[in-house]
């Protein structure tokens, strides 16, 4: 199943438009991963109840979602790669660095994500972000990828991990 079918079909409009500019923009500036991760978050937002997409205009929520994924993944840190600056983002959307950055805290409060949200992390940095290995064993919270192989085993199987290391 694609993304564009889980949307519900009231909101295809407003998810096809969102997502041509952040596609654009993600195969200028950034790559695939980013691309596909803002269509996941495009798709995540239509789908909440009383939708905030339909309110406001897409070129902001198209900014907002770049740059949400950005943060969770340190987009504006130059050690990274890709590496934007934030302002550099919201120009290419038409708008200000205040308002890309409020859209981006609209979105990230809604979606009760902040910056290695293991949700919203690039694949290829999944085995990189601690916050993934992490997990409660016995009250203790342990780094899974030190853990016995059993453990490793079991919270994959319950799906706390992404893989077994």
């Amino acid at each position: 199943m694609s993304e564009t079918e889980r949307v519900p079909a009231v909101l295809q409009g407003k998810y096809d438009e969102i997502a041509a500019l952040t596609d654009q923009f993600c195969q200028q500036h950034l790559n695939k991963e980013y691309q596909d991760l803002c269509r996941r978050m495009t798709t995540k937002l239509c789908c909440k109840r009383s939708s905030p997409v339909v309110t406001g205009k897409t070129n902001t929520w198209a900014c907002g979602i770049v740059y949400s994924v950005g943060r969770v993944n340190f987009l504006f840190d130059k050690s990274q790669t890709p590496h934007m600056r934030a302002d550099e983002l919201c120009q290419h959307f038409g708008l200000s660095p205040k308002t890309g950055s409020a859209k981006s805290t609209a979105i990230m409060k809604l979606l009760k994500s902040g910056q290695a949200d293991p949700n919203w992390t690039l694949p290829s940095r999944m085995a990189d972000n601690p916050i993934v290995w992490l997990i409660q064993v016995n009250g203790l919270i342990v780094d899974v990828r030190h853990a016995p192989r059993e453990i490793q085993e079991e919270a994959f199987r319950r799906g706390w991990i992404p893989y077994l290391p």
